[in-house]
């Protein structure tokens, strides 16, 4: 069978956007620091409560969901311009061509997602956007990515997931989805250790070209 979907994590996979997050932590938590370890290991991909109860541990529901509502606005209001992932922009204008499903599976919240694809200039590009914090369950929890195959109309044989974080990369591939681990932040042996099938720096990895071209059935090259 023939893939014709791909799932795309946002934060990290189709921008490098860690610096800005992990400003906007800093400033929540000033004067105690974030390391980019710690934001790395704890932090990226964790969906807002579960982050918060780590950084704010036994406080009040209330007092997590306020928090989190000003760490997300320090990072909104961080946001300008925004740089593609390299490869990003031909690889969407591929999948364009040859009719292949797109959609994009994160744990920001809408806003977020929204201003950062907007920023990108692809802010009309995916008819699907699947938002965690909206489910009953977000990442690593794999129903984002389900929920995501379901309103595509695929499967998961039929997919390939992009994902940078520990529970991204959990759960794509506990949705069944051979999932590629973008090395922003982690490295190989990290993501292959959550589930990735395989990894790559970004969307120009000429490995990368070649199986998709073998997996989709189109032709593909390095300039789109």
């Amino acid at each position: 069978m023939r893939r014709d979907t791909l799932l795309f994590d946002l934060d990290g996979t189709m921008t490098d956007s860690d610096a800005l997050h992990i400003e906007a932590y800093r400033r929540i938590l000033a004067p105690a620091p974030l390391s980019v370890a710690d934001y790395r290991a704890k932090v990226m991909g964790a969906t807002n409560p579960a982050i918060m109860e780590w950084m704010f541990p036994g406080r009040p529901v209330a007092e997590h969901e306020a928090l989190s509502d000003r760490k997300e606005r320090l990072f909104r209001s961080l946001v300008e311009h925004l740089e593609p992932t390299p490869g990003l922009p031909a690889l969407l204008a591929w999948a364009g061509r040859h009719g292949i499903r797109v959609g994009v599976v994160t744990n920001a919240p809408r806003a977020n997602a929204e201003l950062m694809l907007a920023a990108l200039g692809l802010g009309d590009r995916f008819p699907v956007l699947v938002i965690g914090d909206e489910l009953a369950r977000g990442k690593p929890d794999p129903l984002p990515y389900l929920t995501g195959l379901e309103r595509l109309g695929s499967t998961p044989e039929r997919a390939l997931a992009f994902e940078d974080s520990r529970s991204g990369v959990r759960a794509a591939a506990a949705a069944g989805i051979e999932t590629i681990g973008m090395r922003t932040s982690l490295d190989d042996a990290t993501l292959r250790q959550e589930g990735a099938a395989w990894t790559m720096d970004d969307f120009t990895d000429r490995d990368f070209l070649a199986r998709l071209e073998a997996d989709f059935g189109h032709p593909v090259s390095a300039a789109g």
